[in-house]
């Protein structure tokens, strides 16, 4: 069985995993990173905010840069507020406020298609960044003891840019950056 829960053929490879994320700031980006050596934990990839969860298409990678591109075309900058930690079963992440811009960029970024949507997706989508995945049973409680007590550096950031990902072998490529207009367009 595949990722996206369809039987392949024989010869049908499968579909390499895309997702949309945004980037934390570098000093984000780097106390995370600090604190998954410390504690000996890891997401997938480097930390980021999944703006649309891992998914397959039968897309080729120049369509869906298009795609992508023309529903982005007049995003503006947004910011994203973080709330604290957060733990469910093998997973520790930074969670972030839900807001009406987050929750309408995910709903759009959905749409793009034909493609696979992941179960976290849509009404059960939660903004974080992961702090550790696959943890342990005999090893959560004592984590989850430890990391409630760290303060990120920030508690919000701004978003200027989506990155398109690929996972290719495990690791995560970076296909297509989008920058995000820096100002609201003027109305009237």
């Amino acid at each position: 069985m595949t990722r996206s829960g369809f039987l392949p053929t024989i010869a049908e490879p499968l579909a390499p995993l895309h997702s949309i994320v945004a980037w934390p700031p570098e000093v984000l980006d780097t106390w995370m990173r600090r604190q998954q050596e410390r504690l000996n934990v890891r997401g997938f990839g480097l930390p980021h905010l999944n703006l649309r969860a891992p998914f397959q298409t039968p897309l080729r990678s120049k369509e869906l840069v298009a795609a992508f591109r023309a529903e982005l075309k007049d995003e503006t900058q947004f910011d994203v507020q973080i709330k604290g930690w957060k733990r469910l079963p093998s997973v520790i992440f930074l969670e972030c406020q839900m807001d009406d811009k987050l929750r309408d960029l995910h709903r759009r970024l959905l749409s793009i298609g034909p493609s696979s949507h992941a179960p976290y997706d849509g009404a059960e989508y939660r903004p974080h960044l992961t702090l550790g995945l696959g943890i342990l049973p005999w090893a959560a409680d004592d984590l989850w003891n430890e990391v409630q007590h760290l303060t990120p550096p920030l508690t919000s950031f701004t978003v200027t840019a989506l990155s398109l990902t690929r996972e290719v072998g495990g690791e995560v490529q970076e296909l297509h950056t989008f920058p995000l207009e820096d100002f609201p367009p003027e109305e009237g």
